[in-house]
């Protein structure tokens, strides 16, 4: 019997900010699931976020964009990978 295929999504946003505030929200940011801070210059946090499904990643940045010191926060990409499904012997069924 084989197992659905896994799905994995992963997107990047820029997330602007009042320039005081950048270092408390790339903070916060930085310690949600799923997030990862790549950098954080001038008010622009750029991000990477990863999930199991699209609407994981836009709840996370929907809570984003409400922090304290966030102006705007939006998707720049959205990527979907599906991971090959296999048998319950846990070897792929590609040949």
């Amino acid at each position: 019997m084989r197992d659905a295929p896994s799905r994995h999504y992963i997107s990047s946003a820029v997330v602007l900010t009042r320039p005081a505030a950048m270092d408390g929200v790339a903070a916060l940011i930085a310690g949600m699931d799923g997030v990862e801070v790549h950098a954080a210059v001038g008010g622009k946090i750029v991000v990477v976020i990863e999930g199991a499904s699209s609407g994981m990643l836009g709840d996370r940045l929907a809570q984003i964009s409400v922090l304290d010191g966030v102006m705007a926060a939006n998707m720049v990409f959205e990527h979907m990978e599906t991971e090959e499904a296999t048998g319950h012997d846990g070897h792929s069924d590609a040949a």
